[in-house]
């Protein structure tokens, strides 16, 4: 079984597609490990706020079975790909690890874990001592020297929302 870390982020109906596609995602593989929720404010466009967490699970489905699985639950709850912009979304669900893969075709491990204070913060929290498989360095640390910047993420803490994604 691999571990297979996800990042997922709305900023339309926030809290009910997450909570959608964390159920979806639960009733395919099972027990999930799931990061606290941070809100975040929109990264390269005016937008609404978006939730962002990062959810960990163990599976022997292949990378490209695990994606296209992600695109229909995102399709499910209303996405529709267009050309790679930064806008409003009703779900985004990244693959940011397959175990200790590296590759380029996939873009794993996922380049914006290194990008954002959205993706790595979150994997900070769940998976603080792990170790990135490009850079070899733990996430923990990873964050401590991450340069927030204008990348504002504040813990959301609805605890009827957290609860309903099983979020301890």
């Amino acid at each position: 079984m691999m571990r297979v870390v996800l990042g997922l982020g709305s900023n339309i109906d926030r809290e009910g597609n997450i909570a959608s596609a964390v159920e979806a995602i639960r009733a395919e593989y099972g027990r999930l490990e799931i990061s606290p929720v941070y809100e975040t404010e929109s990264v390269g466009f005016e937008g609404a706020a978006f939730l962002n967490l990062v959810v960990g699970l163990h599976s022997s489905a292949s990378v490209g079975e695990i994606r296209a699985h992600m695109q229909d639950i995102e399709k499910s709850l209303g996405r529709v790909k267009g050309p790679k912009t930064f806008d409003d979304r009703v779900l985004d669900i990244d693959l940011l690890l397959y175990g200790a893969l590296c590759s380029a075709e996939f873009n794993i491990p996922r380049d914006e874990i290194g990008k954002y204070a959205f993706v790595l913060k979150p994997l900070s929290d769940l998976y603080p001592k792990d170790i990135h498989p490009l850079t070899g360095v733990s996430f923990l640390e990873m964050w401590r020297s991450f340069e927030v910047g204008s990348q504002k993420l504040t813990e959301y803490v609805d605890l009827e929302f957290l609860d309903r994604l099983g979020v301890d």
